[in-house]
């Protein structure tokens, strides 16, 4: 299966931002992508001030666009993630759309990103956003995938429940800051590979050095055995990962970690 991570720019105009996220899954389709990701908040600045601004609720000109062009190409699309207006509360949520434009899931982000880091970045999601309480997974002709979105790859048992279900491939819209993305970015996606001897795809926006918020890009693919198959730098870009699916099979009967897990080890025990 091939993968295109598009790591576009975002703008303050959510139409630009639409027809830009158009415009690149359009080429990666005219390479043979079969799947089409966008970074996190691709058409919101990442900003608490814009999130229920930009938002919008269910089937909005987002959702419709991205639906109606997986429909017309034929291809996945993991819709990055946009701010989901629903029963008063704001989500930072990610669509997927079939080969018909059917959505197949809906990922709305369960670890909030609250941080305060000394001398580095300070952001609180949940100063304007809601959390989502699921566990998402989804099918494919090329098997069971993982979705989560960025602060959620930071807890090891979220992407542990996504492989026990059978997930090949973890995708993670993301946006990693200038604080966190050096130190953090490249580790968490081998380390979630190897864990659970599955690819992880991490899709951020392009940098800008101009936002409040600044992206650190470095958009991403890792192989089961840890193996980095692509990553960018911090500028505009589209990177094409061909994910071999018998790779994922050959790690996983050469190590069996998870056909060897001790489930009796890890049972909750009253004392």
């Amino acid at each position: 299966m091939r993968v295109a991570l598009i790591q576009m720019p975002v703008t303050a105009e959510k139409d630009i931002n639409i027809k830009t996220a158009c415009r690149k899954i359009r080429e990666a389709a005219e390479n043979g992508a079969d799947f089409a990701v966008l970074p996190e908040m691709f058409c919101c600045p990442y900003e608490n001030s814009c999130f229920r601004a930009y938002g919008e609720e269910a089937d909005g000109p987002a959702q419709q666009a991205l639906s109606a062009l997986a429909s017309e190409l034929g291809i996945y699309i993991v819709g990055g993630s946009l701010p989901e207006l629903a029963d008063g509360n704001v989500y930072n949520t990610s669509y997927v759309y079939g080969r018909q434009g059917e959505l197949l899931a809906k990922h709305r982000k369960a670890h909030l990103f609250d941080i305060d880091v000394a001398g580095g970045q300070r952001f609180r999601e949940s100063d304007t956003l809601s959390p989502g309480n699921a566990i998402t997974t989804f099918e494919t002709e090329f098997g069971t995938m993982g979705l989560c979105i960025c602060f959620d790859l930071r807890f090891e048992e979220l992407a542990r429940c996504m492989c026990l279900r059978g997930a090949k491939v973890i995708f993670v819209p993301a946006a990693f800051n200038m604080t966190t993305g050096p130190a953090h970015w490249e580790l968490l996606f081998r380390q979630r590979a190897v864990d659970n001897q599955c690819f992880t795809v991490g899709v951020s926006p392009a940098r800008d050095e101009l936002a409040s918020y600044v992206a650190y890009g470095n958009s991403i693919a890792v192989d089961p055995w840890g193996t980095v198959l692509c990553r960018a730098g911090g500028e505009e870009d589209t990177l094409y990962a061909d994910l071999d699916v018998a790779r994922l099979e050959a790690v996983r009967a050469q190590l069996p970690i998870l056909s060897a897990r001790r489930t009796d080890l890890y049972e909750v025990r009253e004392t």
